[in-house]
């Protein structure tokens, strides 16, 4: 998803934040928000990661894997761990290395679907 996706209605946003079960966020030196990725979960089988987010400038450098990692030991737990994500390249093989396995043939849009169970 866009890093811009979100700044349409700000006030869902918060909502979206203030709701989820678990908000992580990465900033540079300067304390700017630079990712953001967050969890919606019944912390007992199920963990749905809504957003990973990383601001263009600082993808590619591990700031996705560290915020994707931190959700993911929270969550160490629970079965089931999904997330949806747009049909961009590269993604396959950045979620697969961590140990997510990818759906497909989902209909009306071409999505990719990634689910892990334990």
């Amino acid at each position: 998803m866009s890093w811009s996706a979100y700044t349409k209605d700000p006030e869902l946003l918060v909502r979206a934040i203030r709701n989820s079960a678990f908000v992580v966020t990465a900033r540079n030196d300067a304390g700017d928000l630079i990712g953001l990725a967050r969890a919606v979960s019944d912390d007992a089988t199920i963990c749905f990661l809504q957003d990973i987010l990383v601001r263009p400038g600082f993808q590619k450098d591990g700031v996705g894997r560290a915020l994707l990692t931190r959700v993911l030991e929270k969550y160490r737990h629970v079965r089931q761990t999904v997330l949806i994500t747009d049909d961009e390249p590269g993604q396959r093989a950045f979620y697969e290395e961590l140990g997510f396995t990818e759906g497909s043939n989902f209909s009306p849009e071409p999505i990719r679907v990634f689910a892990q169970f334990r």
